[in-house]
Order: C-alpha cells, then sequence, then structure tokens
C-alpha cells in the first residue's frame, strides 16, 4: 500500500526543503523525494560553494594588496588545494543541517528518483508518486494530497558546444577544479560568468568573457553594467560584448581556440579552458509530466501566481516555473504555495520586491525597477546617485569603488528602484528591500538615521540625492 501525505514535494533544493519546513510547520504530513543530496544546486554547485571561492579569492587580493593599510606581507601564495578544502568543510557544515532540519520537522525523505503516475489503482487522479530507490530496493509509492515540484535547473550548453568536463565546462564542473588554469575564456556574462570572472581574475588567472548582449549582467541598469565591466576591466579582464562564439571553429590541443564574432568581425582566441555560462535549464525530463494535464512553455512549467499547475492539486516552485531562478525566489514561491494549500489567501509575490545580487567584486545589488524599465513603463523618474568616495567607512575599508543609485516616481516620490555597486551592497540591499516593502518614498529614507561611519550611509545620501540635497557629494 502506498504510504499516504498531505503534502510530496519532488526536489530537496533550497526550495524544496524550506517548503518541506513550512509544511511541517503548519501540521501537514510532509515528504521529499531526492535522488542526490537534501540542500539541491545551492548548497552543493551553485551559491555556497561559489561564494566560499569567491571569498578565498577576495582573501588573496587583499593579502596582496595589504601595504596600502601599513601592512608588509611576503610569500603570499593560493594553496588551490586547501580553498577546495574549505569550500567542502562549508557544504559539509550546512549539509548536515538541512538533514537535521528534516529531522527536526519529521519530514520523511526518500532517496531515489520521483516519477508522478496518472491515474490508478491508487488515485482517480494524476499525483500519486512512484519513487525509484537509490538503493536498488523496491519502488516506494507515495499517495499525496498535493504534490510540489522543485526539481531545479542544469547548466544550459549551446547546441553545437557542449561541454566535456576537461577542456569546456558547466559552472558545475568549474566549481570542482582541482587546480586554476592559466587563461580562461568564460561564454556568458550574466550573474555566474561574472562571479568566476571575478574569483578567476583575483586567482590571477587570466580571463576573458564573451557576452551576446550589449552589457555585462543584461538584467542590471545600464549604469551598473557599464561600471561593472570598466572594473574588471582595470583588473586586466578581457571583455567581449555583442559577440558570440563560433561553435563550429572550436579547436581542441594543449588548450582550446575559439574563434569570437562581433561586429563582423573574426578574432582567435585561445585559453587552457573555456567555462559555459549562458543559462540554466528546468529539470523537467523523466518526472512523469507526461502522465498528467500540466502545461510546458519554453521549457518551464506553467502556473498561476500561486504556483497551481493546470492540476490544482500540484504546484511548481523554483527554477521549474522560470522567472527569477534565484534561491531565495523559490523558497518563497514554496511558502505561497504551502499558505495556498492551507486558504491562507496568501498575497501573490511582486517581482519588483525580490532583491538580485552578484558576489562579484564589486558586488551587484538591486531591487525594482532599472532606470530604463521605469521609463518603458511610462513612469517620469528622477535619481539619485552618491558614489563610495563620499563615504567615510568605504575610505577606512580601503574600498571606495561603485555607488549607489535610486529611481524614483517623480509624480508621487514612491521608490521604483535602487541599484547598488561596491562593497558589501548584497548585505546593504536589504535596507532597500524592506523601505519597497512599506512602500517608502525618498524622503523618508533619507529622514531614517544612518550611524556612522557606515557602509549604509550610502543610501540615505543617494536618497537626499534624488533632490539634490546629498551632504557629503
Amino acid at each position: 500500500m502506498p504510504e499516504e501525505y498531505d503534502v510530496v514535494i519532488l526536489g530537496a533544493g533550497t526550495g524544496g526543503y524550506v517548503t518541506a519546513i513550512k509544511a511541517a510547520q503548519e501540521g501537514l504530513t510532509t515528504a521529499i523525494v531526492e535522488k542526490d543530496k537534501v540542500g539541491g544546486t545551492c548548497l552543493h554547485t551553485g551559491c555556497i560553494p561559489s561564494k566560499s571561492l569567491l571569498k578565498s579569492a577576495e582573501v588573496y587580493s587583499e593579502m596582496k594588496n595589504s601595504e596600502h593599510f601599513g601592512i608588509e606581507a611576503s610569500g603570499v601564495s593560493v594553496q588551490f588545494g586547501k580553498v577546495q578544502e574549505r569550500k567542502e568543510k562549508i557544504v559539509q557544515q550546512l549539509y548536515q543541517g538541512v538533514q537535521q532540519l528534516m529531522q527536526k520537522g519529521k519530514i520523511d525523505v526518500y532517496k531515489g528518483h520521483g516519477r508522478i503516475l496518472g491515474s490508478s489503482i491508487f488515485s482517480p487522479i494524476s499525483g500519486t508518486i512512484s519513487v525509484e530507490m537509490e538503493d536498488g530496493s523496491e519502488n516506494v509509492m507515495l499517495l499525496p494530497k498535493n504534490v510540489i515540484i522543485a526539481t531545479g535547473s542544469s547548466p544550459k550548453t549551446l547546441a553545437d558546444l557542449k561541454a566535456d568536463g576537461e577542456k569546456i565546462m558547466t559552472s558545475n564542473q568549474a566549481l570542482n577544479l582541482e587546480e586554476l588554469p592559466k587563461s580562461i575564456i568564460i561564454v556568458g556574462g550574466g550573474v555566474i560568468g561574472v562571479e568566476f570572472a571575478s574569483m578567476l581574475a583575483d586567482f590571477e588567472v587570466d580571463v576573458t568573457i564573451v557576452e551576446y548582449s550589449s552589457f555585462l549582467l543584461p538584467g542590471e541598469d545600464e549604469d551598473i553594467s557599464q561600471h561593472l565591466q570598466q572594473t574588471l576591466e582595470n583588473r586586466g579582464v578581457k571583455v567581449f560584448t555583442d559577440a558570440n562564439v563560433n561553435p563550429e571553429k572550436i579547436k581542441k590541443g594543449g588548450g582550446v581556440s575559439v574563434t569570437v564574432e562581433q561586429e563582423a568581425e573574426e578574432i582567435e582566441i585561445s585559453a587552457d579552458k573555456v567555462l559555459l555560462s549562458v543559462g540554466r535549464k528546468a529539470n523537467i525530463e523523466d518526472i512523469g509530466l507526461e502522465n498528467t494535464d500540466i502545461e510546458i512553455d519554453n521549457g518551464c512549467i506553467v502556473t498561476n501566481q500561486y504556483y497551481q499547475s493546470k492540476e490544482s492539486h500540484i504546484y511548481a516552485i523554483g527554477d521549474v516555473i522560470g522567472g527569477m531562478q534565484l534561491a531565495h525566489v523559490a523558497s518563497r514561491e514554496g511558502i505561497t504555495a504551502i499558505d495556498h494549500i492551507l486558504n491562507h489567501s496568501p498575497m501573490p509575490i511582486d517581482s519588483t520586491m525580490i532583491p538580485k545580487c552578484t558576489y562579484s567584486r564589486p558586488e551587484v545589488a538591486s531591487i525594482g525597477l532599472t532606470e530604463k524599465e521605469a521609463q518603458n513603463q511610462g513612469f517620469s523618474v528622477k535619481t539619485g546617485r552618491v558614489s563610495f568616495r563620499s563615504i567615510g567607512k568605504a575610505l577606512v575599508a580601503g574600498d571606495t569603488e561603485g555607488f549607489t543609485k535610486l529611481v524614483v516616481n517623480e509624480e508621487n516620490d514612491d521608490l521604483l528602484g535602487v541599484h547598488m555597486i561596491g562593497s558589501h551592497v548584497t548585505e546593504l540591499i536589504s535596507e532597500a528591500s524592506l523601505a519597497k516593502l512599506i512602500d517608502a518614498s525618498n524622503l523618508e529614507i533619507s529622514e531614517t538615521i544612518h550611524p556612522h561611519p557606515a557602509l549604509s550611509e550610502i543610501v540615505g545620501e543617494a536618497a537626499l540625492a534624488v533632490e539634490g540635497k546629498a551632504i557629503h557629494s
């Protein structure tokens, strides 16, 4: 007989396990089906390991430049094996913590491959889950009242340019490099590509980025993107925008030679390795969707604003539905789905209320509309921009790179967007997120008393700058 649950979640990434905890907290009997490890991409092959490597690269860069602080250091070198050991230790510590959370919440975890079945002897509607157990034991049948699909995504490759794991890599493979290459070509200048470029440049790897769009980080405000490109180039990173790699002219030997096409010009460049950073695709294959009436559009599951699929008892969250493929978005979508299952009338998620972060050096963070997006939507906007050079704490920290920019509705002073580039802005963006949540105006932000000296002063200064009244710039 099948095991019965209120909720069964396919996938135990950040979205999946957070959703499971929320369901268990609400008294729902809950199970997760995961074919790999609880924690998913973010913990094992994404957010956490990449940020660990970025931190080690940042420390190395700071130590090389410690003379700016009056500190002389000699013999500084990268022990990349130990860098990787540190990364794995962090991942394992967090992995153990997530497993403990599953036990604490009395959440059953089935380790295996789950597939959704159609109507059968177990249920008159689709939704029974058949779990092909990893240990080879007999399949387990789960009979849930509700299913939540949270199977995440995988790195994309190009149609004619496949990863071989050696010369041409995906981000998953690049995270497990045993030694640093001397040079690398990164195809794609989005968040993942930029973070790898920044990290490897700090590790003294010769880095080239090839980006199809006109700017790095195409989804960010153009002022931010242009400043980021300039700072990376100042650090020795070579950047090709409005460009693409011709897959028919890839040559492999001791390294890799690629032909970059840019403005009708062909440029041949070579490196030890190529990193493909061209986005991610939803993991929807072989999970039984063909046994349901679930709709697929552009490779992603179609849902309503409460994350219900066409089959009202089957929900989907996170990367499998497209949109903003971020761990914190998947978590919030899962919480919304559980609240909807419980008839708690949750508020739909507004994409302009979601912060985005890039953990490069300098960091990039934003929330809301870019200046161009606001203008395209018909808003009459005013902006305020303040450089970190005006902030005392930034001078003390020895890092004045970057700025903060506010985009405000000229008609009613509503905050439309906040865009930041600089040290620790991935922490500072939370103030902007709260301001957006409570619908604060730039005047209210400027009247908020910020501590001195603190990097957060730049938010208040930028709010004043909207009215031409910044104090320190």
